[in-house]
């Protein structure tokens, strides 16, 4: 019964630093003034083209 709850809170600890790392991640990106974060055009871009141009061609899955 032990066993199982220290392998229960391992995988949370490992999921919260996961998710953690992400939080940190898109808010470094947003402070740094990233528009569209994982766009592969996102640091020359400086508008939100990326997203029409998805909307337009009826690519609306990543929102």
């Amino acid at each position: 019964m032990e066993h199982e709850i220290i392998v229960n809170l391992i995988v949370i600890a490992v999921l919260l630093l996961i998710v953690g790392a992400i939080a940190l991640y898109l808010y470094k990106a947003k402070k740094r003034g990233t528009t569209c974060i994982g766009c592969p055009h996102a640091k020359t871009c400086k508008s939100h083209l990326c997203s029409l141009q998805k909307k337009e061609n009826g690519d609306d899955s990543t929102r």
